[in-house]
């Protein structure tokens, strides 16, 4: 087996079942709005890994999360705002 990386977009694809509650809680680790389920994954297991021998960088990486997200949800939120004021005025 050949140690060189594969790229993301020429990984073989596969398809997961996971529960309604699985997903909704990736969904609360999103840090922006198209990210995928498989990069949240990935940055799950990375902190994970990091965890083991840096717990202080893990909860670092994990406060930078909790930080982009609601951001997130913030710009999110503003938009719904400027939308809806924006139809009130037609």
């Amino acid at each position: 087996m050949s140690n060189k990386k594969i790229k993301k977009s020429e990984g073989k694809i596969t398809t997961i079942k996971l529960l309604e509650e699985t997903k909704l809680r990736l969904e609360k680790l999103r840090e922006y709005k198209r990210e995928s389920y498989d990069d949240i994954l990935r940055k799950i297991l990375y902190v994970l890994n990091i965890a083991r021998d840096d717990p202080d960088k893990a909860r670092r990486i994990l406060e930078r999360v909790s930080d982009l997200r609601q951001r997130m949800l913030e710009e999110k939120k503003q938009q719904k705002e400027d939308l809806e004021k924006e139809n009130q005025l037609e």
